[in-house]
């Protein structure tokens, strides 16, 4: 039970990313990810880039694993990998700007995935 719950809190946090470019540009993952799906639908080749494909993904590999008896490791891994290359990309982003609301926009994730990887790394 305690697997599936650290998924699904993987899934959520995943959609709390932060973004910002230029001077009044801004989103949070959970707004370009709904830009993604309904542009998926319309204009699959303009949505095809590793950054955008990858996390979405993830997003449903950790989502077969919360219907599942006991939540597949490697699944979770694979899941976790998936999103983790997007997120810990944002996080470096917010570091080297030095912009704090995107870098703490990650850090639910990525206290989420540490916990995730030590809870399926025990025996």
């Amino acid at each position: 039970m305690k697997r599936r719950i650290l998924n699904g809190c993987l899934i959520v946090t995943s959609l709390l990313g932060y973004l910002e470019w230029g001077t009044e540009n801004h989103m949070f993952l959970f707004q370009g990810e709904g830009e993604v799906l309904s542009r998926l639908v319309n204009d699959p080749l303009s949505v095809a880039h590793p950054l955008t494909l990858m996390p979405l993904f993830g997003q449903i590999i950790l989502f077969i694993t919360l219907f599942q008896k006991r939540p597949s490791k490697i699944m979770t891994f694979i899941g976790l990998a998936c999103l983790g290359v997007l997120l810990f990309f944002i996080s470096f982003v917010g570091v080297i700007s030095l912009n704090y609301k995107i870098f703490l926009s990650t850090l639910p994730f990525v206290i989420t995935a540490i916990l995730t990887v030590k809870e399926n790394l025990k025996k």
